[in-house]
């Protein structure tokens, strides 16, 4: 497997032709090459001799950036073909073509940038997604440091509670307003110092990457998906971001 170093390598090679060419002299795209290629490296997953590398990343920025980038439309597609390049030449394999996009951050410094690399648009088999016995724990002093979710790839929502629930009724800490999402879908709970994620008897399910469950522990990167209506797992969030509710309107 290639070191980290010469995933860095070749990625800063790719995206100095790919986004460099758009937008030069910037240092927060001078990073992104290491960001990416970090985030790909920490999310590779081995299935039977097989490494896969993730195929969704979001790209979090202050968003005089976002406009910035927005104005170059082939900038993401670009950044998507130099990740699938320099993974497929280190030997990784992907469920579907890489696909990068971006998400808005006031709490974002305008040189920093921060990436969640994830698995979606296909089936992944997870053997550390087996449902397993809960002992929860409501201890705020257990709740995982920084960890949050990214609502449809635009919405984050930090999680600083030990029991959060998820649907379309207004008194959820999440709440969803689409149809397709349940009154009370879903519950994240806090067990053993890691959040996990439990389906509430919902009408269209609960997946995590791809694979339907009852309940079962959430890892970074981990996709989770209520009846179609996606949500990104992590724990990076941004200093200083405050704990809102966010209501997603479809």
């Amino acid at each position: 497997m290639p070191t980290l170093d010469a995933l860095e390598s070749r990625l800063q090679t790719l995206l100095e032709v790919n986004l460099l060419k758009y937008l030069p002299g910037y240092k927060v795209e001078e990073r992104i090459f290491q960001q990416l290629a970090t985030a790909m490296r920490n999310s590779l997953r081995d299935l039977d001799g097989t490494t896969f590398a993730p195929n969704d990343f979001v790209i979090i920025a202050h968003p005089s950036i976002i406009t910035r980038w927005n104005s170059e439309p082939r900038l993401m597609p670009d950044l998507a073909k130099a990740l699938q390049s320099a993974g497929e030449e280190s030997g990784f394999h992907f469920l579907s073509n890489p696909v990068v996009s971006s998400a808005e951050d006031t709490h974002v410094p305008e040189d920093r940038a921060r990436i969640i690399a994830s698995f979606s648009g296909g089936s992944f088999p997870e053997t550390r997604g087996l449902p397993i016995e809960f002992q929860p724990d409501d201890s705020t002093e257990n709740i995982p440091a920084n960890a949050f979710l990214v609502l449809d790839g635009t919405k984050i929502f930090p999680l600083d509670l030990p029991v959060l629930n998820i649907g379309r009724r207004l008194s959820n800490q999440v709440v969803i307003n689409d149809k397709r999402v349940s009154r009370t879908h879903a519950q994240l709970r806090v067990t053993k110092g890691r959040f996990a994620v439990f389906d509430l008897n919902s009408t269209g399910g609960t997946f995590v990457n791809g694979q339907r469950i009852n309940k079962t522990i959430l890892y970074p990167g981990d996709v989770i998906s209520l009846a179609g209506v996606t949500l990104i797992y992590s724990q990076d969030l941004p200093s200083g971001l405050e704990t809102k509710r966010v209501i997603a309107v479809k």
